[in-house]
């Protein structure tokens, strides 16, 4: 099932491809071309006996068509549009890969959390990134690159130990799947989508106090649900 609102654009405007392959190709390129983010192809998924298994082969793969094929994935990433092209042309239904730690970083968390984070922030009237909702439930906010390395200083500042609630940096050395690659049966997609508006990216910093909270929140209704 295609989604429109997966489509990145600078406009409302979204173009709805024939196939799947076409919006994986075309969504890699725009990635490059207008947002200037590098973008590396992943595994992908086979029909294998009516069913779907992910590209590597493994039958436990955790993130199935939606993680690299290999150790040097960082070195396959391109900033090309051109490049980008190219490379979903041979294999069109790649997974769309974009590294942290060099346009951007990532604030990964649960998303009840992500959720009650935005509706904090909209009333706050922050300014927001894009932001991805995943499959497996959680939420992905883009900020300035250099924010994994200080985030957990930064939920101390606030009064929390970084271990007790489940917020994760996502920088240098990682990478996040990026709309509409499918993990398993289901696609990536955006909560908050690139647009002019959000070109510049907001510092870690201004998202931390909401994000934080919102997680210590999680943390406890899960103490809750299992005592």
């Amino acid at each position: 099932m295609l989604f429109v609102e997966e489509t990145i654009g600078l406009t409302d405007a979204a173009q709805i491809p024939k196939q799947r392959g076409d919006l994986l190709l075309d969504s890699a390129v725009r990635y490059a071309e207008e947002r200037h983010w590098d973008v590396c192809p992943g595994t992908w998924l086979e029909p294998v006996e009516g069913a779907e298994r992910c590209s590597c082969g493994a039958s436990d793969c955790v993130a199935p068509g939606a993680h690299a094929t290999g150790p040097d994935w960082a070195t396959q990433a391109t900033g090309s549009a051109v490049a980008a092209r190219e490379l979903w042309s041979q294999q069109p239904l790649a997974s769309i890969l974009l590294p942290t730690g060099r346009t951007f970083d990532a604030l990964d968390v649960p998303e009840s959390a992500g959720f009650l984070a935005l509706a904090r922030m909209e009333r706050m009237d922050l300014t927001l990134g894009p932001v991805t909702r995943t499959p497996d439930r959680r939420m992905l906010f883009f900020v300035l690159p250099g924010a994994a390395p200080k985030v957990d200083d930064l939920v101390r500042k606030l009064g929390w130990a970084p271990a007790s609630i489940d917020l994760v940096g996502r920088g240098e050395g990682h990478y996040v799947a990026a709309p509409p690659t499918r993990i398993g049966g289901a696609a990536v997609q955006w909560a908050r989508r690139p647009t002019q508006a959000n070109r510049w990216l907001p510092d870690a910093d201004e998202l931390i106090s909401p994000l934080t909270y919102a997680c210590g929140q999680e943390a406890a209704a899960e103490r809750s649900r299992r005592a």
